[in-house]
């Protein structure tokens, strides 16, 4: 009786919690990851002067790694070594985040799209001072040709982005192992009581991560791309200007060091473990077994014989019955469509949201990275772990967890279309959202940059070198103002005697203008405040039914499908919700560009401003639209599960009462078995 009740006290350092921590700092490394990847989308796309669509592409190519392994994963991993193949993924992972970093070693230093001429700027190009001189101004317009493009290209780099998205395309292969055979290790070897709580723990510590990563994202951000390179003293531009490039490779450096530790306990893990709760049958003579861990008994050698000669042909034969199982229960297909839309709008929002941020509210990419990590991931954070705290302490079972899912849904959805009346007004840019005497005037041609008071200095209209005038205005070029004298040198150069400024003057202003976009008017940054308490509140709510859902998933599929059933359904996210939304959202997007930048070597690069009306209601539209077809899906799960569960109840009672009308009490375990299965396969309803 003594050696029985010390047993329990074994639990603390059991292997089963040895895992569990492991996979916290799997899901740490991996998110911390992610989330740095996604912070950087705005550097990537400046530094290799790519527009929003090809950058959907390259964040799609980690959901393209996933795709390449998942159904091996999902289906034979599930048979193998899930500890070994997790720690097998940690190490490609690490090797893919080395990859992504690997461009800036080899490209030129970056050279930012200017039209002020330095001394000893080695970033500067050789254009003449603003409407100074005539020359080679027309020059620059021209189209060069094939060969010298060509040419100037390769010694540029520009086409480098592709280790960025080889990089990111590893990641994803590296990441495949570890949720389904993570989770169903986790669910298989713990008891059912407690699979919600250790899903929840492990997705909160596994929420440190973003939160981390992009915090690390906002300080790279602030750091010039080639600090130590060159002299910082010779920038013209800073952290808040469109054409600014971060330190975006040196995340990757901490992230793929990160995934090579995160990954070594799992080596030394074992293939299965001693259910919770259970007996290990080692401990039966623990006199011999506490000398020989390894020694088997006639009834432990039994299984392992089972075990011993499955081939992967062998597992083949049943992979296709076992597809057709999994998706003949409705409840299953339902739940992969309402995560396929939800996933949809997501994936969209969060990739875009830091420039959403940027273009509608009039911040700096560094600083909502940093809100981002900072407010929104702890409130999902907070969110989880309070989704998995409410089930396990009212002990819901299926239907409660489906009722608090759908529930946060429909109150996040809520708070997202309250968005749409939180906005600030367009950044006043001469000639593209407004004209040269201060009149609203959305254009999205450039020719409308110029005007009589610039006619002459025959400005280049493919320079953004953007310079905010005493009359609070926003000229494209100081050439585009009409400036005419400068003083000072880098960040601190003045324009003088601006013939344009002078269209749209009060008395005593003067006709001078600086470096920079001119703040937004009104009171944008208490609407940017308001948005940020939604934005939050709604991430809080959303996360909260981050582990029903899950429970509700691990609860409608019978227990050998389940590593199945979460590989099908990730296969399937990652496919139709991971790599088309960056790429659509990033397409729409870029028709919203009122200003296009230019490549060194000629051809439209990076988008330098944006209509923020126009990117408002073109990305909430998409996400409100995307986020209610979720919530109208929800609603039907709901109703098909509550009807399940009153036709296994009924069952279950006629059944009781035949076993009370004839006597048999020992029936209740077949009972309760076929009860369950009739769960798990009745697809009719």
């Amino acid at each position: 009786m003594s050696v029985e009740t010390k047993a329990p006290r074994e639990a603390c350092c059991s292997k089963l919690k040895f895992f569990m921590m492991s996979l916290c700092a799997v899901y740490f490394a991996k998110a911390f990851g992610g989330s740095y990847m996604k912070s950087q989308m705005i550097q990537i796309e400046r530094r290799f002067d790519i527009p929003s669509s090809l950058i959907g592409v390259i964040d799609g190519s980690f959901e393209l790694g996933n795709l390449m392994v998942i159904a091996f994963v999902s289906y034979f991993g599930a048979k193998l070594h899930r500890p070994r193949l997790i720690g097998a993924g940690c190490l490609i992972m690490a090797a893919g985040a080395f990859c992504t970093a690997l461009p800036h070693f080899f490209m030129e230093p970056y050279k930012y799209e200017t039209s002020v001429s330095h001394n000893t700027d080695a970033n500067a190009t050789d254009t003449s001072l603003p409407c100074m001189s005539n020359s080679s101004v027309i020059a620059e317009d021209e189209v060069p040709s094939a060969d010298s493009q060509a040419a100037c290209e390769k010694a540029a780099g520009s086409s480098m982005w592709v280790y960025v998205f080889l990089g990111n395309m590893l990641r994803g292969i590296g990441e495949t192992p570890i949720m389904p055979l993570g989770v169903s290790y986790l669910d298989d070897f713990s008891r059912e009581e407690n699979t919600a709580f250790y899903l929840a723990f492990i997705q909160t510590i596994g929420m440190l991560g973003p939160i981390l990563g992009y915090m690390m994202g906002s300080y790279c951000a602030k750091i010039y791309v080639d600090i130590g390179i060159v002299d910082l003293e010779n920038i013209t531009i800073n952290h808040k200007d469109s054409r600014w490039v971060g330190a975006w490779w040196l995340g990757f450096l901490v992230t793929g060091t990160l995934c090579m530790l995160a990954g070594i306990p799992f080596w030394f893990l074992p293939k299965s473990l001693t259910k919770q709760g259970q007996k290990d049958p080692s401990s039966v003579e623990p006199s011999k077994e506490a000398e020989q861990e390894n020694f088997l008994t006639e009834d432990d050698r039994a299984p392992k014989e089972e075990e011993k000669p499955v081939t992967l042909a062998e597992l083949a034969k049943d992979f296709i019955p076992s597809l057709k199982r999994l998706f003949s229960n409705g409840v299953y297909r339902l739940i992969i469509l309402v995560s396929l839309v939800a996933v949809n709008g997501f994936v969209g929002m969060i990739t875009f949201k830091p420039k959403f941020m940027e273009q509608i509210y009039g911040q700096s990419a560094s600083k909502t990275i940093m809100l981002i990590g900072t407010m929104s991931l702890p409130a999902v954070a907070l969110g989880i772990i309070t989704g998995g705290f409410v089930l396990k302490r009212f002990k819901l079972g299926i239907i409660g967890a489906t009722r608090i899912s759908f529930g946060t849904t429909l109150l996040s959805f809520g708070l997202l279309f309250i968005q749409f009346f939180l906005y600030c007004d367009n950044t006043q840019v001469a000639g593209l959202t407004v004209d040269y005497q201060g009149a609203s005037q959305v254009s999205y041609q450039p020719e409308t940059m110029l005007s009589q008071c610039n006619m002459g200095c025959s400005c280049s209209l493919k320079h953004w070198d953007p310079v905010c005038a005493s009359n609070s205005i926003t000229y494209a070029s100081p050439c585009l103002a009409g400036c005419q004298s400068f003083t000072g040198t880098g960040k601190d150069m003045v324009f003088g005697n601006c013939t344009c400024v002078r269209e749209m003057m009060t008395p005593g202003m003067n006709m001078s203008a600086v470096l920079g976009q001119c703040p937004r008017k009104g009171d944008c940054d208490r609407v940017f405040k308001i948005y940020m308490g939604i934005t939050v509140m709604g991430a809080f709510l959303s996360a909260c039914g981050a582990t029903p859902g899950y429970i509700v998933l691990l609860r409608s599929i019978q227990p050998d499908l389940k590593s199945l059933a979460l590989g099908m359904q990730t296969l399937i996210i990652r496919t139709l919700a991971g790599i088309p939304p960056p790429i659509y959202f990033g397409a729409m997007i870029d028709m919203t560009c009122l200003k296009w930048g230019t490549k060194r070597c000629g051809g439209r690069g990076a988008c330098r401003l944006y209509d923020s009306d126009a990117f408002r209601f073109s990305f909430l539209g998409l996400v409100t639209a995307i986020y209610g077809l979720s919530c109208a899906l929800n609603g039907l799960l709901y109703r098909k599960i509550v009807k399940r569960q009153k036709k296994v109840a009924l069952r279950n009672q006629a059944a009781e009462n035949a076993i009370e009308a004839n006597g048999i009490t020992s029936g209740h375990a077949n009972i309760n078995i076929n009860n369950k299965e009739d769960m798990e396969r009745d697809s009719t309803i």
